[in-house]
This record gives C-alpha cells, structure tokens and sequence, in this order.
C-alpha cells in the first residue's frame, strides 16, 4: 500500500514541474534545498533521538529517506510559488492554513499507508507545528530575496 505513497509523490513532483513558475530558478532551487534539509534534519533529531515516529521500521530506511526527497522538494515549489506575498495578512492566513489542512490529510493518509508510523507523534503537533513550517520556508525565501538584490 505504501507504494501509492510514492506514486503520489511522483504526481507532485510533476505538478510542481508544469505548474507556471512565479519563482525564479534560483529562488525555486534555493529553497528546494532548504526545504529538503530542513525536513531531514528535523525528521533526524525527532525520529532518531527522540523516536517520535519512523519510516516503514525502526533506524534508517532507504524508502523514507528517498521519499523525503520526492516529498519536501515539490511541496515547497508549490507552497512557496503561489504564496500571497502581495495579499492581505487574512489572506496569507488563510492561505497558511489551507495547506496546513492539507499537508494533515495528507499525513494522516501516509501513516495509514504505514510509510511512516508514529511511535509517540501525534497528528495535533503537526498541525501546530505545520503553520510555523511554512513562516520558516516564506522567511528563507524572502531572505534568498534579499541576498539576490544585494548580489
């Protein structure tokens, strides 16, 4: 079942490479990476050393890791391509907490699929954590910005 999970992956990967890019390539593979290292490093302190949840099995799975790399990547492109920065404070609220609705979903959806299970996680700190997340990746992107202006 867990295979689904990767053919969903595939599918986002595609649609963060056909949707038109609002973001420059730099600023598309800035924060991609920063995405990408983010997410490992957290998924590394929270399942390793506190063993709050983990991919397919206990230690390290070549599965879950590659699926990091399918997951955090086009999430990413497509939060930060379409975020408001223009809008209203309500707005990018909202817009926050839509996808943070949705990445919950989606969490509750893989787990079921037993790629990753929690072993002391539960979905509220995710939901919680999830908002906080996203102001991580809209920040690096406006820094990246920053840093692109003064080069």
């Amino acid at each position: 079942m867990w295979k689904l999970v990767f053919i969903f992956f595939f599918i986002l990967i595609i649609i963060a490479y056909l949707v038109p890019k609002r973001l420059s390539k730099i600023e598309l593979y800035t924060t991609s990476l920063f995405a990408l290292l983010f997410g490992i490093n957290v998924d590394m302190v929270l399942n390793f050393k506190y063993h709050l949840y983990g991919y397919f099995g206990k230690g390290f799975q070549w599965h879950g890791f590659i699926g990091e790399f399918l997951y955090f990547m086009p999430v990413s492109i497509l939060f930060l391509n379409y975020y408001p920065f223009k809008g209203t404070n309500q707005t990018k609220l909202f817009y926050i907490l839509a996808w943070t609705a949705g990445s919950s979903i989606i969490e509750i959806l893989v787990e079921r699929t037993h790629f990753f299970n929690y072993t002391g996680w539960k979905l509220w700190y995710s939901i919680f954590l999830y908002p906080i997340v996203f102001l991580i990746l809209v920040s690096h992107l406006r820094l990246v910005r920053r840093i692109i202006k003064l080069g």
